[in-house]
C-alpha cells in the first residue's frame, strides 16, 4: 500500500526564532542568529568564538516530564509540542499503537555526558552517578524521550548520522507512513550547543575565526572570503500522516512529501562526493516522480567549508543546470548539526506557504570554483511549488528531500 504523506504540524527552536513564526519573521529579515562565545576562551587551542544559540525557547518542564532528558532532548520536546498542536493531536488522542517516532541528533547531550563522565575519569568513581545519567547521553535519547513522553507504542527510528540526522528523520518517517507501517509519524532532529562540537571542526581547521569580534559577517557558504563554518544548535519536528486522514480530521495540510533519497559515498570519512551528492538529488527525484525542471528552489546544505561548498554546487549543477535558485541558511544561524535538516525542512515548507526563498547572508563575492547556479543572496519574493532540501554528512552520507504545495 503507498499513500500520499503531508506535513500537518511543524515546531521549532532555532537561533533565529523559537517558533515557526519567529523563524518566518526572522528569515524574512534577513536576521542573523550568531553571536560570540566568551566563555569558548577557556578552552585552550579552540580558535574559533562564533556559534548560534538558541535564547528564546522556554525549556523549563515540569520534571517528571524531562527527568531523563538533557537540553538536546528537551529543544526536541519544545518543538514537537509546537508541532503537534498545530497538528491537533495532544499525547491522549494520538492513536498510540499506530504512531511512531522518527528522530535524530549527532548523540546525546552533551552536556550531561560531561557532567557524568568527566567526573567519572577525575575521580575514578560512580559514587553519587544519577541513575538516569545515562539516559540523558545516550545516542538514542531524543527518539526514546519523545516516544516516552507521548506515550507512542508505535515504531521508534533513532537517526545518529551526524548532519544527516534530522533528514533522515524525516525520510524514514515519509516511508514509514507511505507504506503504512504508521498513521502518525513525529519526524525530526535536535542539536545542544557544545563546545566540543566547536572543537571537532576546529581541530580539523574547519571553524570561521576570522570574524570572531564580527559575528553577523559569518558564517558565509558559497562565499570567497569564507574561512569555515559556525556551530549552532536547535530542533525541529514534522507532523507526517496520509493525505486522506488528515483530510477527513480537518488537520491543517502543511505541504506534501512527495520524495526521499539517500545514499552512502563509500570512500572517505570526510571528503565530499560529487557523485554522491548528484546521486541522492536523483533518487529524491525518482522517487517523486519528478524531472528538474520541476523543482522550483533549493535550500542547499551550505557549511561554508571549502571542499563542501565547491562539491555541492557543482553535484547541484549536474543535476540542476545553472536555472535553480539555490541558498544556505546556515548563513542565519549557523550549522545546526543533527537538527540543521529538520529545520531547513521547516524552512522549505515556509517558502512555499508564504511565497519567499530565503537568502544566503553574507554572500558577498562569490567563489569561482563554485558552479555557476542562481544564488540568492536577498530576500526574493517567488511562488515555490516544489522545493528541494539537501543535507551531507560525515562519512559520506547524503540525503534530499522534495516538499511539494498541496492544491487547495
Amino acid at each position: 500500500m503507498s499513500r500520499r504523506v503531508v506535513v500537518t504540524g511543524m515546531g521549532v527552536a532555532s537561533p533565529v526564532g523559537s517558533t515557526v513564526e519567529a523563524l518566518a519573521e526572522g528569515l524574512l529579515a534577513a536576521r542573523s542568529g550568531i553571536t560570540t562565545m566568551p566563555a569558548w576562551a577557556a578552552y585552550e587551542g579552540l580558535k574559533t568564538r562564533l556559534a548560534g544559540p538558541v535564547t528564546d525557547a522556554d525549556l523549563s518542564f515540569p520534571r517528571k516530564r524531562v527527568r531523563t532528558m538533557g537540553r538536546v532532548a528537551r529543544l526536541a520536546l519544545y518543538a514537537t509540542d509546537q508541532a503537534l498542536t498545530q497538528a491537533g493531536w495532544t499525547a491522549a488522542t494520538l492513536p498510540a499503537e499506530r504512531t511512531g517516532v522518527s528522530y535524530g541528533s549527532t548523540h546525546g547531550s552533551s552536556t550531561a555526558m560531561e557532567a557524568t563522565m568527566g567526573r567519572l575519569f577525575r575521580e575514578q568513581t560512580f559514587a553519587g552517578m544519577p541513575s538516569s545519567a545515562y539516559f540523558k547521553f545516550m545516542s538514542h535519547t531524543v527518539a526514546a524521550n519523545l516516544g516516552i513522553a507521548y506515550g507512542i507504542h508505535g515504531r521508534i527510528y533513532t537517526t545518529c548520522s551526524a548532519c544527516t540526522s534530522g533528514s533522515q528523520g524525516i525520510g524514514y518517517g515519509y516511508e514509514a507512513v507511505r507504506d503504512g507501517a504508521c498513521d502518525v509519524m513525529i519526524c525530526g532532529g535536535a542539536e545542544e550547543l557544545h563546545p566540543i562540537h566547536a572543537g571537532v571542526f576546529d581541530v580539523m581547521f574547519a571553524t570561521s575565526t576570522a570574524y570572531n569580534d564580527a559575528p553577523d559577517r559569518s558564517p558565509r557558504p558559497y562565499d570567497r572570503d569564507r574561512d569555515g563554518l559556525v556551530v549552532g544548535e536547535g530542533a525541529a519536528t514534522l507532523i507526517l500522516e496520509p493525505y486522506e486522514a488528515a483530510l477527513a480530521r480537518g488537520a491543517p495540510i502543511l505541504a506534501e512529501i512527495v520524495g526521499y533519497g539517500t545514499n552512502c559515498d563509500g570512500q572517505h570519512a570526510t571528503a565530499p562526493s560529487q557523485a554522491g551528492m548528484a546521486g541522492a538529488m536523483r533518487l529524491a527525484l525518482e522517487d517523486a516522480g519528478l524531472e528538474p525542471a520541476d523543482v522550483d528552489y533549493i535550500n542547499g546544505h551550505g557549511t561554508a567549508t571549502e571542499l563542501g561548498d565547491i562539491a555541492e554546487t557543482q553535484a547541484t549543477f549536474a543535476v540542476f543546470g545553472e536555472r535553480i535558485p539555490i541558498s544556505s541558511t546556515k548563513s542565519t544561524m549557523g550549522h545546526t548539526l543533527g537538527a540543521c535538516g529538520a529545520i531547513e525542512s521547516v524552512i522549505s515548507i515556509l517558502a512555499i506557504q508564504r511565497g519567499f526563498l530565503p537568502p544566503t547572508r553574507n554572500l558577498d563575492h562569490l567563489d569561482e570554483r563554485c558552479a555557476p547556479l542562481d544564488y540568492v543572496t536577498t530576500v526574493r519574493r517567488a511562488t515555490p511549488k516544489v522545493v528541494m532540501n539537501n543535507n551531507f554528512a560525515f562519512g559520506g552520507i547524503n540525503t534530499s528531500l522534495v516538499f511539494r504545495e498541496v492544491a487547495g
